[in-house]
Protein backbone atom coordinates (compact mmCIF):
# COMPACT_ATOMS: atom_id res chain seq x y z
CA UNK A 1 0.00 0.00 0.00
CA UNK A 2 2.71 2.37 0.49
CA UNK A 3 4.45 3.84 -2.57
CA UNK A 4 7.34 5.92 -2.44
CA UNK A 5 7.56 6.96 -5.41
CA UNK A 6 7.26 10.44 -6.58
CA UNK A 7 6.50 12.66 -9.53
CA UNK A 8 5.52 16.32 -10.21
CA UNK A 9 2.05 14.78 -11.49
CA UNK A 10 1.49 13.69 -7.69
CA UNK A 11 0.61 16.76 -6.62
CA UNK A 12 -3.25 17.00 -5.99
CA UNK A 13 -4.98 19.15 -8.66
CA UNK A 14 -5.88 23.05 -8.13
CA UNK A 15 -10.16 23.45 -7.98
CA UNK A 16 -11.91 25.82 -10.62
CA UNK A 17 -12.90 29.08 -9.18
CA UNK A 18 -15.58 31.70 -10.70
CA UNK A 19 -14.77 35.21 -9.94
CA UNK A 20 -18.43 37.49 -8.63
CA UNK A 21 -17.73 41.21 -6.96
CA UNK A 22 -17.28 40.89 -3.22
CA UNK A 23 -20.66 42.21 -1.32
CA UNK A 24 -19.81 45.05 0.71
CA UNK A 25 -19.98 45.90 4.60
CA UNK A 26 -22.68 48.34 4.26
CA UNK A 27 -24.74 48.43 0.99
CA UNK A 28 -24.55 50.74 -1.41
CA UNK A 29 -21.64 52.09 0.10
CA UNK A 30 -18.48 50.37 -1.79
CA UNK A 31 -15.53 49.23 0.83
CA UNK A 32 -13.27 51.40 -0.94
CA UNK A 33 -14.96 54.42 0.14
CA UNK A 34 -15.31 53.01 3.59
CA UNK A 35 -12.23 52.70 3.94
CA UNK A 36 -11.59 56.57 4.15
CA UNK A 37 -15.05 57.19 5.94
CA UNK A 38 -14.65 55.10 8.80
CA UNK A 39 -11.37 56.65 10.24
CA UNK A 40 -13.38 59.83 10.64
CA UNK A 41 -16.04 58.72 12.04
CA UNK A 42 -13.61 56.91 14.69
CA UNK A 43 -11.51 60.10 15.17
CA UNK A 44 -14.17 61.91 16.41
CA UNK A 45 -16.22 59.10 18.61
CA UNK A 46 -12.70 58.85 20.40
CA UNK A 47 -12.11 62.62 20.42
CA UNK A 48 -15.43 63.02 22.02
CA UNK A 49 -15.24 60.26 24.47
CA UNK A 50 -11.76 61.57 25.86
CA UNK A 51 -13.38 65.14 25.30
CA UNK A 52 -16.70 64.60 27.92
CA UNK A 53 -13.92 63.02 30.50
CA UNK A 54 -12.61 66.81 30.15
CA UNK A 55 -15.64 68.44 30.65
CA UNK A 56 -16.84 66.27 33.45
CA UNK A 57 -12.87 65.99 34.75
CA UNK A 58 -13.89 62.62 35.08
CA UNK A 59 -9.94 60.69 35.58
CA UNK A 60 -8.39 63.99 37.52
CA UNK A 61 -5.72 61.20 38.89
CA UNK A 62 -4.75 60.03 34.94
CA UNK A 63 -4.76 63.12 33.82
CA UNK A 64 -0.61 64.15 32.02
CA UNK A 65 -1.81 68.22 32.68
CA UNK A 66 -4.26 70.14 34.69
CA UNK A 67 -6.59 72.08 33.40
CA UNK A 68 -5.24 75.50 33.69
CA UNK A 69 -2.24 74.19 31.49
CA UNK A 70 -4.74 73.77 28.58
CA UNK A 71 -5.95 77.15 29.31
CA UNK A 72 -2.76 79.05 29.57
CA UNK A 73 -0.36 77.12 27.46
CA UNK A 74 -1.64 76.62 24.22
CA UNK A 75 -1.12 79.30 21.99
CA UNK A 76 -4.36 78.03 19.85
CA UNK A 77 -7.96 77.93 20.32
CA UNK A 78 -9.78 75.18 20.24
CA UNK A 79 -12.02 76.69 17.41
CA UNK A 80 -8.76 76.91 15.31
CA UNK A 81 -8.04 73.31 15.99
CA UNK A 82 -11.05 71.91 15.60
CA UNK A 83 -11.28 74.50 11.97
CA UNK A 84 -7.74 72.74 10.57
CA UNK A 85 -8.90 69.12 11.17
CA UNK A 86 -11.91 69.39 9.65
CA UNK A 87 -9.73 70.88 6.05
CA UNK A 88 -7.04 67.84 6.88
CA UNK A 89 -10.29 65.35 6.83
CA UNK A 90 -11.39 66.51 3.73
CA UNK A 91 -7.89 66.63 2.12
CA UNK A 92 -7.99 62.52 3.23
CA UNK A 93 -11.37 62.40 1.69
CA UNK A 94 -10.96 63.48 -1.68
CA UNK A 95 -7.23 61.76 -1.89
CA UNK A 96 -9.32 58.58 -0.83
CA UNK A 97 -12.05 58.76 -3.02
CA UNK A 98 -9.45 59.48 -6.18
CA UNK A 99 -7.74 56.30 -5.26
CA UNK A 100 -10.80 54.22 -4.65
CA UNK A 101 -12.38 55.22 -7.98
CA UNK A 102 -8.81 54.00 -9.68
CA UNK A 103 -8.95 50.29 -7.51
CA UNK A 104 -10.03 47.36 -8.95
CA UNK A 105 -13.74 46.21 -7.98
CA UNK A 106 -12.78 43.57 -5.28
CA UNK A 107 -14.19 40.09 -6.37
CA UNK A 108 -14.99 36.84 -4.15
CA UNK A 109 -14.75 33.12 -5.37
CA UNK A 110 -11.23 32.01 -5.19
CA UNK A 111 -10.37 31.70 -1.64
CA UNK A 112 -10.81 27.65 -1.99
CA UNK A 113 -8.30 27.77 -5.12
CA UNK A 114 -5.79 30.48 -2.99
CA UNK A 115 -6.00 28.27 0.14
CA UNK A 116 -5.20 25.21 -2.75
CA UNK A 117 -2.27 27.14 -3.90
CA UNK A 118 -0.89 27.40 -0.56
CA UNK A 119 -1.58 23.18 0.44
CA UNK A 120 0.68 22.66 -2.71
CA UNK A 121 3.44 24.56 -1.47
CA UNK A 122 3.53 22.87 1.99
CA UNK A 123 3.15 19.26 0.00
CA UNK A 124 6.47 20.97 -1.89
CA UNK A 125 8.31 22.08 1.05
CA UNK A 126 7.87 18.58 2.75
CA UNK A 127 9.84 17.27 -0.21
CA UNK A 128 13.09 18.90 1.69
CA UNK A 129 12.09 16.49 5.08
CA UNK A 130 14.70 13.51 3.60
CA UNK A 131 16.80 14.95 2.88
CA UNK A 132 17.09 16.98 5.99
CA UNK A 133 17.24 14.42 7.79
CA UNK A 134 19.76 12.71 5.73
CA UNK A 135 22.29 15.86 6.77
CA UNK A 136 21.73 15.13 10.33
CA UNK A 137 22.51 11.23 9.56
CA UNK A 138 18.86 9.47 9.71
CA UNK A 139 17.24 7.59 6.74
CA UNK A 140 13.33 8.99 6.86
CA UNK A 141 12.51 6.62 4.17
CA UNK A 142 13.15 3.79 6.34
CA UNK A 143 11.21 5.65 9.12
CA UNK A 144 8.23 6.24 7.19
CA UNK A 145 8.02 2.22 6.39
CA UNK A 146 8.18 1.74 10.43
CA UNK A 147 5.98 3.92 11.36
CA UNK A 148 3.44 3.93 7.99
CA UNK A 149 0.89 1.32 9.45
CA UNK A 150 0.52 3.44 12.95
CA UNK A 151 1.18 6.94 12.12
CA UNK A 152 0.13 6.97 8.43
CA UNK A 153 0.00 10.96 8.49
CA UNK A 154 3.18 11.41 9.91
CA UNK A 155 4.95 8.34 7.62
CA UNK A 156 3.68 10.80 4.62
CA UNK A 157 5.61 13.32 5.56
CA UNK A 158 8.70 12.10 6.37
CA UNK A 159 8.88 10.40 2.98
CA UNK A 160 8.30 13.63 1.64
CA UNK A 161 4.86 14.33 1.18
CA UNK A 162 3.82 11.01 -0.07
CA UNK A 163 0.40 10.22 0.40
CA UNK A 164 -1.19 7.88 -1.96
CA UNK A 165 -4.09 6.40 -0.23
CA UNK A 166 -5.09 10.02 -0.59
CA UNK A 167 -7.32 10.45 -3.48
CA UNK A 168 -10.54 12.31 -5.03
CA UNK A 169 -12.72 11.87 -7.55
CA UNK A 170 -12.72 15.19 -10.39
CA UNK A 171 -14.78 15.71 -13.37
CA UNK A 172 -12.79 17.32 -16.45
CA UNK A 173 -15.14 17.49 -19.39
CA UNK A 174 -17.99 14.79 -18.03
CA UNK A 175 -15.12 12.43 -17.48
CA UNK A 176 -14.36 11.41 -14.08
CA UNK A 177 -10.58 10.67 -12.66
CA UNK A 178 -8.97 9.80 -9.68
CA UNK A 179 -6.35 12.31 -8.22
CA UNK A 180 -4.38 12.83 -5.11
CA UNK A 181 -5.75 14.89 -2.55
CA UNK A 182 -4.46 17.11 0.25
CA UNK A 183 -4.34 16.16 3.68
CA UNK A 184 -6.14 17.54 6.35
CA UNK A 185 -3.52 18.81 8.46
CA UNK A 186 -2.17 20.15 5.02
CA UNK A 187 -5.37 22.14 4.58
CA UNK A 188 -5.25 23.40 7.71
CA UNK A 189 -2.39 24.92 8.06
CA UNK A 190 -3.22 26.65 4.28
CA UNK A 191 -5.90 28.25 6.04
CA UNK A 192 -3.99 29.65 8.72
CA UNK A 193 -1.54 31.17 6.43
CA UNK A 194 -4.37 32.62 4.05
CA UNK A 195 -6.65 33.87 6.32
CA UNK A 196 -4.48 34.88 9.45
CA UNK A 197 -0.70 34.76 8.79
CA UNK A 198 -1.15 36.69 5.13
CA UNK A 199 -2.95 39.25 6.70
CA UNK A 200 -1.35 39.84 9.65
CA UNK A 201 2.23 39.90 7.83
CA UNK A 202 0.23 42.65 5.34
CA UNK A 203 -0.94 44.53 8.58
CA UNK A 204 2.31 44.61 10.15
CA UNK A 205 4.46 45.17 7.36
CA UNK A 206 2.13 48.53 6.88
CA UNK A 207 2.81 49.55 10.16
CA UNK A 208 6.32 49.53 10.04
CA UNK A 209 5.87 51.48 6.62
CA UNK A 210 3.46 53.95 8.66
CA UNK A 211 6.25 54.11 11.36
CA UNK A 212 9.32 54.41 9.28
CA UNK A 213 7.90 56.99 6.55
CA UNK A 214 6.56 59.32 9.86
CA UNK A 215 9.85 58.39 12.04
CA UNK A 216 12.06 60.17 9.05
CA UNK A 217 9.50 62.76 7.48
CA UNK A 218 8.61 63.98 11.21
CA UNK A 219 12.16 64.07 12.90
CA UNK A 220 13.55 65.79 9.08
CA UNK A 221 10.87 68.77 10.24
CA UNK A 222 12.40 69.22 13.12
CA UNK A 223 15.66 69.54 12.39
CA UNK A 224 15.12 71.93 9.32
CA UNK A 225 14.40 75.35 10.04
CA UNK A 226 12.34 76.55 7.44
CA UNK A 227 10.26 73.28 7.26
CA UNK A 228 9.50 73.55 11.08
CA UNK A 229 8.98 77.13 11.19
CA UNK A 230 7.18 76.88 7.73
CA UNK A 231 4.93 73.96 8.57
CA UNK A 232 5.52 71.62 11.80
CA UNK A 233 5.61 74.07 14.19
CA UNK A 234 2.17 74.74 13.80
CA UNK A 235 1.26 71.57 15.72
CA UNK A 236 3.65 72.57 18.19
CA UNK A 237 1.45 75.19 19.30
CA UNK A 238 -0.09 72.47 21.43
CA UNK A 239 2.01 72.62 24.32
CA UNK A 240 -0.61 70.54 26.62
CA UNK A 241 -2.23 68.09 23.51
CA UNK A 242 -5.69 66.89 23.74
CA UNK A 243 -7.84 64.09 21.65
CA UNK A 244 -9.27 66.25 18.74
CA UNK A 245 -6.37 68.03 18.62
CA UNK A 246 -3.56 64.99 16.99
CA UNK A 247 -4.51 65.84 13.07
CA UNK A 248 -4.71 69.15 13.73
CA UNK A 249 -1.31 70.32 11.42
CA UNK A 250 -0.59 72.37 8.29
CA UNK A 251 -2.50 70.87 5.42
CA UNK A 252 0.48 70.38 3.48
CA UNK A 253 1.99 68.68 6.34
CA UNK A 254 -0.89 66.60 7.42
CA UNK A 255 -0.92 65.53 3.89
CA UNK A 256 2.51 64.78 3.51
CA UNK A 257 2.69 63.30 6.85
CA UNK A 258 -0.05 61.45 7.56
CA UNK A 259 -2.35 61.03 4.28
CA UNK A 260 0.66 60.03 1.87
CA UNK A 261 2.23 57.74 4.73
CA UNK A 262 -0.55 55.73 5.38
CA UNK A 263 -2.00 55.65 1.63
CA UNK A 264 1.22 54.06 0.49
CA UNK A 265 1.90 51.84 3.37
CA UNK A 266 -1.66 50.41 2.63
CA UNK A 267 -0.81 50.51 -1.64
CA UNK A 268 2.74 48.83 -0.76
CA UNK A 269 1.28 45.70 1.90
CA UNK A 270 -0.79 44.71 -1.35
CA UNK A 271 -3.95 44.87 1.32
CA UNK A 272 -7.48 44.74 0.28
CA UNK A 273 -9.80 47.35 0.53
CA UNK A 274 -11.47 45.65 3.52
CA UNK A 275 -8.30 45.71 5.50
CA UNK A 276 -7.65 49.24 4.37
CA UNK A 277 -10.45 49.93 6.93
CA UNK A 278 -9.13 48.30 9.43
CA UNK A 279 -5.51 49.63 9.35
CA UNK A 280 -6.50 53.56 8.83
CA UNK A 281 -8.92 53.51 11.16
CA UNK A 282 -6.54 51.21 13.73
CA UNK A 283 -4.21 54.51 12.87
CA UNK A 284 -6.35 56.88 12.99
CA UNK A 285 -7.28 56.03 16.95
CA UNK A 286 -4.09 54.95 18.01
CA UNK A 287 -3.02 58.42 17.13
CA UNK A 288 -5.77 59.95 19.06
CA UNK A 289 -5.13 57.75 21.91
CA UNK A 290 -1.37 59.48 22.08
CA UNK A 291 -2.23 63.30 21.92
CA UNK A 292 -5.36 62.19 24.68
CA UNK A 293 -3.34 63.87 27.58
CA UNK A 294 -4.44 60.59 29.88
CA UNK A 295 -2.29 58.00 31.10
CA UNK A 296 -5.01 55.43 31.82
CA UNK A 297 -3.95 52.05 33.23
CA UNK A 298 -7.08 50.71 31.70
CA UNK A 299 -6.29 51.88 28.03
CA UNK A 300 -4.73 49.05 26.39
CA UNK A 301 -3.25 50.96 23.72
CA UNK A 302 -1.21 52.85 26.01
CA UNK A 303 0.42 49.36 26.93
CA UNK A 304 0.21 47.84 24.13
CA UNK A 305 3.74 49.43 22.54
CA UNK A 306 5.68 51.74 24.19
CA UNK A 307 4.55 54.44 22.23
CA UNK A 308 1.85 56.08 24.15
CA UNK A 309 0.19 59.87 25.53
CA UNK A 310 2.83 60.09 27.97
CA UNK A 311 5.44 59.24 25.54
CA UNK A 312 4.21 61.43 22.93
CA UNK A 313 3.19 64.36 25.31
CA UNK A 314 7.28 64.79 25.98
CA UNK A 315 7.66 65.44 22.45
CA UNK A 316 5.16 68.43 22.65
CA UNK A 317 7.33 70.28 26.19
CA UNK A 318 9.67 72.53 25.27
CA UNK A 319 12.20 70.66 26.78
CA UNK A 320 11.63 67.44 24.59
CA UNK A 321 10.55 69.13 21.58
CA UNK A 322 13.56 67.33 19.38
CA UNK A 323 13.11 63.76 21.16
CA UNK A 324 10.60 61.19 20.73
CA UNK A 325 10.04 61.66 16.98
CA UNK A 326 8.27 58.03 16.71
CA UNK A 327 5.07 57.46 16.00
CA UNK A 328 1.87 56.41 16.10
CA UNK A 329 2.68 52.85 16.88
CA UNK A 330 6.06 51.81 18.23
CA UNK A 331 9.42 53.48 19.13
CA UNK A 332 12.08 51.41 17.85
CA UNK A 333 13.55 54.09 15.66
CA UNK A 334 14.18 56.70 18.25
CA UNK A 335 16.15 53.33 19.92
CA UNK A 336 17.84 52.59 17.25
CA UNK A 337 18.89 56.51 16.22
CA UNK A 338 19.19 57.68 19.75
CA UNK A 339 16.64 60.06 20.01
CA UNK A 340 14.48 59.08 22.72
CA UNK A 341 14.27 60.96 26.07
CA UNK A 342 17.30 60.70 27.68
CA UNK A 343 16.65 63.32 30.62
CA UNK A 344 15.09 60.62 33.02
CA UNK A 345 11.77 61.28 35.31
CA UNK A 346 10.09 64.42 34.53
CA UNK A 347 7.57 64.23 37.06
CA UNK A 348 9.00 67.51 38.24
CA UNK A 349 8.99 69.55 35.27
CA UNK A 350 5.71 68.49 34.89
CA UNK A 351 4.67 69.52 38.51
CA UNK A 352 6.65 72.74 38.01
CA UNK A 353 4.35 73.63 34.30
CA UNK A 354 1.03 72.76 36.34
CA UNK A 355 2.01 74.89 39.50
CA UNK A 356 3.27 78.22 36.89
CA UNK A 357 -0.04 77.86 34.97
CA UNK A 358 -2.26 77.76 37.62
CA UNK A 359 -0.08 80.73 39.00
CA UNK A 360 -0.81 83.00 35.87
CA UNK A 361 -4.75 81.79 35.94
CA UNK A 362 -5.19 82.83 39.18
CA UNK A 363 -3.51 86.61 38.55
CA UNK A 364 -5.85 86.37 35.45
CA UNK A 365 -9.00 86.06 36.80
CA UNK A 366 -7.67 88.41 39.93
CA UNK A 367 -6.82 91.16 37.39
CA UNK A 368 -10.45 90.75 35.13
CA UNK A 369 -12.55 90.81 38.76
CA UNK A 370 -10.11 94.23 39.34
CA UNK A 371 -10.86 95.68 36.00
CA UNK A 372 -14.37 97.94 35.60
CA UNK A 373 -13.09 99.15 31.97
CA UNK A 374 -13.80 97.27 29.70
CA UNK A 375 -10.64 94.63 28.53
CA UNK A 376 -8.14 96.21 25.28
CA UNK A 377 -8.17 93.17 22.46
CA UNK A 378 -6.16 90.66 23.32
CA UNK A 379 -3.18 89.08 21.18
CA UNK A 380 -3.95 86.38 19.05
CA UNK A 381 -0.85 84.79 21.34
CA UNK A 382 -0.74 85.14 24.57
CA UNK A 383 2.54 87.25 25.39
CA UNK A 384 4.52 86.80 28.56
CA UNK A 385 7.25 89.13 29.51
CA UNK A 386 10.97 87.76 29.10
CA UNK A 387 12.42 87.75 32.46
CA UNK A 388 16.13 88.60 32.64
CA UNK A 389 19.22 87.90 34.65
CA UNK A 390 19.59 90.19 37.20
CA UNK A 391 23.78 89.57 36.76
CA UNK A 392 24.10 89.75 32.81
CA UNK A 393 20.68 90.80 31.53
CA UNK A 394 19.80 87.83 29.56
CA UNK A 395 17.07 86.14 29.53
CA UNK A 396 16.36 83.50 32.25
CA UNK A 397 16.37 80.00 30.10
CA UNK A 398 15.23 76.24 32.34
CA UNK A 399 18.20 74.17 33.11
CA UNK A 400 19.34 71.50 31.61
CA UNK A 401 19.76 67.59 32.84
CA UNK A 402 23.43 66.63 32.45
CA UNK A 403 24.70 64.17 29.82
CA UNK A 404 22.81 63.54 26.34
CA UNK A 405 19.67 65.00 27.99
CA UNK A 406 21.51 68.40 27.94
CA UNK A 407 21.99 68.12 24.27
CA UNK A 408 18.81 67.27 23.48
CA UNK A 409 16.99 70.10 26.15
CA UNK A 410 19.71 72.75 24.35
CA UNK A 411 17.91 71.78 20.95
CA UNK A 412 14.31 71.71 21.78
CA UNK A 413 15.17 75.35 23.69
CA UNK A 414 16.48 76.85 20.31
CA UNK A 415 13.36 75.01 18.32
CA UNK A 416 11.25 76.84 20.72
CA UNK A 417 12.93 79.99 20.48
CA UNK A 418 12.70 79.82 15.98
CA UNK A 419 9.03 79.39 16.63
CA UNK A 420 7.21 81.96 14.22
CA UNK A 421 4.04 81.23 15.78
CA UNK A 422 4.19 82.27 19.38
CA UNK A 423 6.76 83.82 21.79
CA UNK A 424 8.81 81.14 22.39
CA UNK A 425 11.61 83.42 24.29
CA UNK A 426 8.57 84.01 27.06
CA UNK A 427 7.59 80.43 26.85
CA UNK A 428 10.97 79.52 28.61
CA UNK A 429 10.97 82.52 30.76
CA UNK A 430 8.07 81.54 32.27
CA UNK A 431 9.23 77.90 32.58
CA UNK A 432 12.73 79.44 34.07
CA UNK A 433 11.06 81.95 36.30
CA UNK A 434 9.29 79.51 37.84
CA UNK A 435 12.13 77.32 38.29
CA UNK A 436 14.37 79.70 39.86
CA UNK A 437 11.22 79.97 42.35
CA UNK A 438 11.10 76.46 43.05
CA UNK A 439 14.72 76.51 43.82
CA UNK A 440 14.63 79.46 46.20
CA UNK A 441 11.64 77.79 47.83
CA UNK A 442 14.14 74.50 48.27
CA UNK A 443 17.14 76.79 49.69
CA UNK A 444 15.10 78.04 52.16
CA UNK A 445 13.72 74.80 53.39
CA UNK A 446 16.98 73.57 53.70
CA UNK A 447 17.56 76.00 56.63
CA UNK A 448 14.77 74.78 58.30
CA UNK A 449 15.10 72.64 61.67
CA UNK A 450 14.66 69.02 61.50
CA UNK A 451 10.81 69.33 63.14
CA UNK A 452 9.68 70.36 59.58
CA UNK A 453 10.92 66.96 57.69
CA UNK A 454 8.43 64.35 58.91
CA UNK A 455 5.22 66.60 57.33
CA UNK A 456 7.07 66.90 54.61
CA UNK A 457 8.05 62.91 53.98
CA UNK A 458 5.72 62.01 51.60
CA UNK A 459 5.05 65.21 49.61
CA UNK A 460 5.87 63.76 46.26
CA UNK A 461 4.20 61.15 46.55
CA UNK A 462 1.21 63.17 47.34
CA UNK A 463 1.48 65.12 44.67
CA UNK A 464 1.94 62.51 42.19
CA UNK A 465 -1.13 60.40 43.36
CA UNK A 466 -3.07 63.92 43.21
CA UNK A 467 -1.79 65.34 40.05
CA UNK A 468 -0.07 62.36 38.07
CA UNK A 469 -1.92 59.50 39.35
CA UNK A 470 1.52 56.91 39.57
CA UNK A 471 4.12 59.32 39.06
CA UNK A 472 6.92 58.72 36.64
CA UNK A 473 4.90 55.19 35.33
CA UNK A 474 2.41 57.51 34.39
CA UNK A 475 3.85 59.65 31.82
CA UNK A 476 5.28 56.58 31.00
CA UNK A 477 8.89 57.47 31.10
CA UNK A 478 11.34 55.07 33.14
CA UNK A 479 13.80 56.43 35.04
CA UNK A 480 16.18 54.33 34.02
CA UNK A 481 16.61 55.58 30.63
Amino acid sequence: MANFTSSAGDLPPLPPFTLTPQPSLISYLPDSHLSYISPIIAYWIISLLFHLIDVFDLFPQYRLHTPAEVLKRNHVSRYEVFKDVIIQQVIQSVVGWMLAMFEAEPMTGKQDHDIAAWARKIRLAQRLVPILLGLAGLDAIAMAKRMHWIFPTLSGALAGGQYPWLTQTIVTDGIASVAPAFASWELLVAKAIYWLAVPAFQFTFAVVWLDTWQYFLHRFMHMNKWMYTTFHSRHHRLYVPYAYGALYNHPFEGFLLDTLGAGTGYLASGMSPRQGIWFFTCSTIKTVDDHCGYALPWDPLQHLTSNNAGYHDIHHQSWGIKTNFSQPFFTFWDRILGTRWAGGDVSTRYERAATAAQKQLDVDQQNKANITSPPPIPARFPVTPTIASPLTGMPLLPSAPPGKASAQANASRQQVLDSLDHDGSAVLAQESAEEQREMAQQERKKGSSSQTATPLKGLREKIDGSLHGRGGGVLGVDSGH
